[in-house]
């Protein structure tokens, strides 16, 4: 237990980070979700199209107005299928880093599989950017010692757990936290009958705003992720673009991709944590 922790050393003075990721899933989850045979409906999957069509689009010229570079996660199907997509990130300034080949879960995939997954697009990105990839994000930000190990393997950055308000390391990874709370799919996402009701942008909007300023004054990072086929609606961009200005005016804070910030914390010292074994309550002896 740590009661005074010390503040986060954030780069040339400034007091807290802010982030924005985007992850371009496009139809990679409805491929994983139908891998055994593709249903008869079209509806989610046209939905889905919408990201990589006008989405995407719509998002970065958000960017380009508020000179923001951001990091996209990628699965590989997706870049396999849209070959000019990466390269046509990078050549705009942002960041591409890897996001499962299919948007696999972890759940249903096993050790060599992801190992396999990885590996696959590992080498894609390299065919198709000329560079190997420095950062991951697991589908549905899961992670397993032995998927720990496979980026340690490949000397990736993560940003799939939340174990702290800034960065960290785990077990020798540097970790970008995210947080579900700062997830566009959990407000927005609406596939038809059985899903929650969306809520409105403003409301979104108004939490993001208190959440990042929160963030700010407690000196820890504000990072945000939305997705192409989620976020990408008109009034939605316009919601974000009002809730990144001021973050971009601050000059106290310190707006970089998820690779920039992990490249610093690599000079920073006093926060690995390491992952403590877990015993389960039926090897347990006594009540505590």
């Amino acid at each position: 237990m740590n009661w005074n922790p010390a503040p986060y050393p954030w780069p040339d003075g400034h007091r807290a980070g802010a982030c924005f990721t985007v992850d371009v899933d496009a139809t990679a989850p409805w491929l994983w979700q139908h891998r055994t045979g593709l249903p008869r409906g079209i509806a989610a999957l046209e939905h889905r199209q919408y990201g990589l069509r006008r989405g995407l689009p719509h998002l970065i010229e958000m960017l380009g107005r508020l000179d923001l570079q951001a990091t996209f996660f990628v699965p590989g199907v997706v870049a396999e299928e849209h070959p000019d997509l990466l390269p046509g990130l990078v050549e705009r300034g942002h960041e591409v880093a890897l996001h499962g080949y299919y948007h696999e879960l972890v759940s249903e995939t096993t050790d060599a599989q992801f190992t396999e997954s990885l590996e696959a697009s590992v080498a894609l990105f390299e065919t198709q950017i000329g560079a190997r990839p420095a950062g991951f994000r697991s589908p549905a930000w899961e992670m397993t010692p032995h998927m720990l190990a496979e980026l340690r393997r490949f000397a990736l950055w993560d940003s799939s757990l939340m174990g702290h308000d800034h960065p960290y390391r785990l077990d020798g990874v540097t970790e970008v936290p995210v947080r579900w709370e700062n997830d566009d799919a959990i407000f927005f996402k609406f596939l038809g009958p059985g899903d929650n009701p969306p809520h409105s942008e403003a409301e979104v909007g108004e939490r993001w705003t208190r959440e990042a300023a929160a963030q700010v004054r407690d000196g820890g990072l504000f990072m945000l992720t939305v997705h192409d086929w989620i976020s990408g609606r008109a009034a939605r961009v316009d919601m974000l673009e009002d809730l990144l200005v001021p973050l971009c005016q601050d000059e106290s804070i310190w707006t970089a991709t998820c690779g920039e910030i992990a490249a610093h914390h690599q000079s920073v010292t006093g926060f690995e944590d390491h992952a403590r074994p877990v015993i389960p309550v039926n090897e347990r002896t006594g009540h505590g």
